[in-house]
């Protein structure tokens, strides 16, 4: 079995997580509060971490601190928006780990993301391999800009003794990301695909690119595990994949989820849509070796509770 996060670490710890009110914020700040950590999330309508002042009052009195805010979108934004995504990323990332270092947080947790990889390394992606190319063109600014915390984090140790590390995450889902069809991740905008579907008769949805590009697709309750877990172990500026190992095709996906919406329809895949990446699947041994973290919830239960969840959904 996984390694489970250890509650005597946590109870009554002062904890900050940007991006709290985000998908995978509000599952680590429930798991943290469950934990019995004194846990704050970091509310963007209060604190505008793209500045330093904003930034140092939303850190101060941390010990622990989870940086997961970013601007983050699906393919079509993140083709809408390349400029923003660099530009906020990076701004992001530079306040946190400055303001971090100034108010004395004891650690940081910094999550990257698999989109910081370059466009075609070797399978299964290693963490050697992150700074062997560019990334794939239709997220380049922003995985460029979650690649630098590896750099910031390397940085912030060597001249100040900060200890963070950085969790390069996978593709994620579960209940509760945001559905918009355009915007989205692949598995909330199926999801909402065929939901809309089914309940209007329809017997064709239109789905993005191909669908025989690959992901590498981890639950969020897994990640937050991983997350919890970094932060009670690594001491030392270290990328960590965190990832199931696995890879499935988009069109694999799309027809678990259809099944499990209840769609009967044709899925007709548009080609003249990006798939972006053609591959993804993670080299999680360095995660198994220092964390004994591996994923436990499997594809076909997870992309269930996703649509249980969002089913569920106001």
């Amino acid at each position: 079995m996984s390694a489970r996060p250890d509650p005597g670490a946590w109870r009554d710890r002062p904890v900050v997580v940007t991006g709290g009110e985000g998908f995978l914020g509000r599952v680590l700040v429930a798991e943290l509060a469950r934990l019995g950590a004194d846990v704050r999330p970091v509310r963007h309508a209060e604190h505008d971490l793209r500045t330093p002042a904003d930034a140092r009052a939303a850190l101060e009195g941390a010990e622990v601190v989870f940086h997961l805010a970013a601007r983050v979108g699906g393919i079509g934004f993140n083709l809408r928006h390349p400029a923003v995504l660099a530009h906020d990323n990076l701004l992001l990332a530079a306040h946190v780990f400055e303001q971090a270092h100034r108010v004395g947080v004891a650690r940081l947790v910094a999550v990257s993301s698999v989109c910081a990889y370059p466009a075609a390394p070797p399978l299964p992606f290693s963490e050697d391999d992150l700074w062997n190319g560019y990334p794939e063109a239709s997220n380049a600014p922003y995985g460029i800009a979650k690649r630098a915390l590896l750099t910031l984090s390397d940085a912030y140790w060597r001249q100040y003794g900060l200890c963070s590390c950085t969790p390069v995450l996978t593709n994620l889902y579960g209940p509760g990301d945001h559905d918009d069809p355009e915007d989205s991740h692949v598995v909330p905008a199926l999801v909402r695909r065929f939901t809309e579907a089914r309940t209007r008769g329809e017997d064709r949805v239109a789905a993005w690119g191909t669908g025989r590009a690959t992901r590498d697709l981890l639950f969020v309750d897994d990640a937050v595990r991983a997350l919890l877990l970094a932060a009670e172990i690594v001491h030392e500026p270290l990328a960590l994949n965190v990832g199931t190992g696995r890879e499935w095709s988009i069109a694999e996906v799309a027809e678990i989820v259809a099944r499990l919406v209840g769609y009967e329809g044709e899925i007709a895949w548009d080609d003249e849509r990006p798939d972006g990446q053609a591959q993804r699947r993670l080299d999680v041994s360095r995660a198994h070796e220092v964390l004994g973290w591996e994923a436990e919830v499997g594809l076909e239960e997870g992309l269930r509770r996703t649509v249980t969840g969002s089913a569920a959904r106001p």
